[in-house]
C-alpha cells in the first residue's frame, strides 16, 4: 500500500472507531480509488481493523492487483453483494458501516442475506467523501493543472464563436481539445449554448447556429489525472445592448464578492449570501436560480454545497466552484465560474481563463 493510502485508511479506520464500527464498506468507485489506487468500476472494497479486501469479478482481479498494494483481492463468482456478505460472515465483522447513498434496496437485501443475521449493517453515510472534501498538497496540484487545462481549452473554444457554427460543433472541438492536451475526458456534458438558449443553466449542445447579437455560454470541465475542473464564461457576439452588460457587471461583481468570502472558517451560505447580496443591489437575485457553487475533486459535484443556508464550514484543501448567473428567458443567461480553493490563511482561484466582458 502507498504511503498516502496507507494515511488515508488510517485516518478512515479512526473515524469507524469514533462510530464503533468494525469495517466499513465502500461500494462508490472514486471511494475505493482514493483510498487503494484501483480504477476499475465494478467491487466493493472492505476497509476493516487491521486489513482491507477488494470483492470483484474475473474482469478487474489482474487489473486491481496491478494497482492495488497490501489489499487482499477476492474474485466473486455469485452475485456481488451476496458474496460481500457472505465474506463479511466468514470474516467474522460485525459491526459494518455503508453509505446508504451508494446502495440500492437490491443490492442491500443481497448483502443482508448473504451476512446473516450476526452482522450490523449500519448506515455511515458520507465517511470517505468527507475525507475527499480535504485535498492534501499532491490533489491540489492536480487540480491546478485540471483547471489549467480548462481555461486553456475554453480560451480556445471563445475564437470558435463566429455567426453559423453550431452548439454540437463547439462542443466537439472543446472536447477534442481536452484529450488533445492530455485529459481522459469530459467532466460532464458539455455546455454550448447560444442566444435564448443560453437562459437554461443546463443546456444541452443542440444543431442551432450562431447568429449575430447573441450571448453565449460555455460551460466545461476536464478530468486530468483524476481529478476535475469547472469552468464556465459567458460572451456576447456583437455589440451588446446596454442591460446585457449591466447583467454581466452584476453577476461579475457577486463572484468577485463571493470569492471575496471565501476563506477557512466561512460558511457556504456566508459565500452564498454574498453573491445573491450584490445580485440583489442589481434588483436581479430573482434571476439567480441555484447555488452559488458546489465541492469540486474526484467528482465534478461534491460535498460541500455552496447554498442557501449552508452552515459547512470551509477548511484548509476545500475546493469550491463560485458559478452566480442570471437566465433572462428569452433572452439569454450568464454565468461566470473559477474554482477555488481553500488554504490557511488565503484561497487561490485555480483557473485562469479573463473574466473581462467580452464582445466579439
Amino acid at each position: 500500500m502507498t504511503k498516502i493510502s496507507s494515511k488515508r485508511i488510517a485516518t478512515l479506520r479512526r473515524e469507524l472507531a469514533s462510530r464503533g464500527l468494525d469495517a466499513q464498506l465502500v461500494t462508490h468507485p472514486p471511494d475505493w480509488y482514493y483510498l487503494t489506487g484501483f480504477t476499475g468500476e465494478a467491487g466493493a472494497l472492505v476497509v476493516g481493523k487491521k486489513g482491507c479486501a477488494l470483492i470483484t469479478d474475473g474482469r478487474f482481479t489482474t487489473q486491481a492487483k496491478d494497482e492495488t498494494r497490501g489489499v487482499r483481492i477476492v474474485q466473486h463468482k455469485a452475485g456481488l453483494y451476496a458474496s460481500v456478505g457472505e465474506f463479511l460472515k466468514q470474516t467474522g465483522t460485525r459491526r459494518v458501516g455503508f453509505d446508504a447513498g451508494q446502495l440500492t434496496v437490491a443490492q442491500w437485501e443481497g448483502l443482508r442475506k448473504g451476512a446473516g443475521a450476526r452482522t450490523v449493517l449500519k448506515p455511515a453515510n458520507g465517511v470517505v467523501l468527507g475525507l475527499r472534501t480535504r485535498k492534501d498538497p499532491q490533489e491540489l496540484a492536480q487540480m491546478r493543472r485540471a483547471a489549467i487545462l480548462a481555461s486553456e481549452v475554453v480560451e480556445h473554444a471563445i475564437r470558435l464563436l463566429k455567426p453559423g457554427v453550431r452548439e454540437l460543433e463547439v462542443a466537439a472541438e472543446i472536447e477534442y481539445q481536452m484529450r488533445r492536451l492530455g485529459a481522459s475526458g469530459p467532466a460532464f456534458e458539455t455546455i454550448v449554448a447560444f442566444g435564448e438558449r443560453a437562459a437554461l443553466p443546463h443546456a444541452r449542445p443542440t444543431a442551432k447556429r450562431l447568429r449575430k447579437n447573441e450571448l453565449v455560454v460555455l460551460d466545461l470541465g476536464a478530468i486530468l489525472g483524476h481529478y476535475c475542473s469547472d469552468i464556465t464564461r459567458t460572451i456576447y457576439v456583437g455589440t451588446a445592448p446596454k442591460p446585457v452588460k449591466e447583467w454581466y457587471k452584476a453577476v461579475l461583481e457577486a463572484q468577485t464578492a463571493a470569492i471575496a468570502a471565501v476563506r477557512s472558517g466561512a460558511t457556504c451560505g456566508e459565500v452564498d449570501a454574498a453573491a445573491r447580496t450584490t445580485l440583489a443591489g442589481y434588483k436581479l437575485d430573482q434571476y439567480f436560480v441555484h447555488s452559488t457553487g458546489h465541492g469540486l475533486g474526484l467528482e465534478v459535484h461534491e460535498d460541500p454545497r455552496v447554498a442557501r443556508g449552508q452552515k459547512t464550514r470551509l477548511k484548509p484543501g476545500t475546493v469550491i466552484t463560485i458559478e452566480p448567473g442570471v437566465y433572462m428567458p428569452g433572452v439569454g443567461g450568464i454565468r461566470i465560474e473559477d474554482d477555488v480553493a481553500v488554504h490557511e490563511n488565503r484561497s487561490e482561484i485555480l483557473t485562469r481563463a479573463p473574466r473581462d466582458f467580452m464582445e466579439l
